[in-house]
């Protein structure tokens, strides 16, 4: 079920190579990557899951609400970042002329039937 929608949001989002559903512990739960995807998104899920962990908490000590979404650019990727719950965060590489729109657009919308099946 999982990789399904992975699968889908990246094959769906131009641009896209990789996603991953992952625990704030970094363990990941599934992943799904492209045919040309050169990343290791266990290795990038698991680096990031620390800099969320410390985003989630400087959110709540600004009293700001919890955080929903982060995104990284770097020169040869994008990764974008949708906290799920306390214990969960998806994840989807995506190359710099890719269309980020769309992938923020998809994964918002994935968000719930993610949520659904991990409980």
């Amino acid at each position: 079920m999982f990789k399904e929608i992975l699968r889908e949001v990246v094959e769906n989002t131009d641009g896209a190579v990789a996603g991953i559903l992952m625990g704030f512990d970094g363990i990941t739960v599934e992943s799904y990557v492209g045919e040309s995807a050169g990343v290791d998104m266990e290795t990038v899920g698991g680096e990031y899951s620390q800099v969320l962990t410390q985003i989630k908490q400087a959110s709540a000590l600004l009293e700001m609400g919890n955080a929903l979404e982060v995104a990284v650019q770097a020169e040869t990727m994008t990764t974008l970042m949708r906290l799920l719950n306390d214990e969960y965060f998806v994840a989807l590489a995506i190359q710099p002329t890719g269309n980020f729109g769309k992938a923020r657009f998809l994964l918002r919308m994935q968000a719930g039937k993610l949520l659904e099946n991990l409980v």
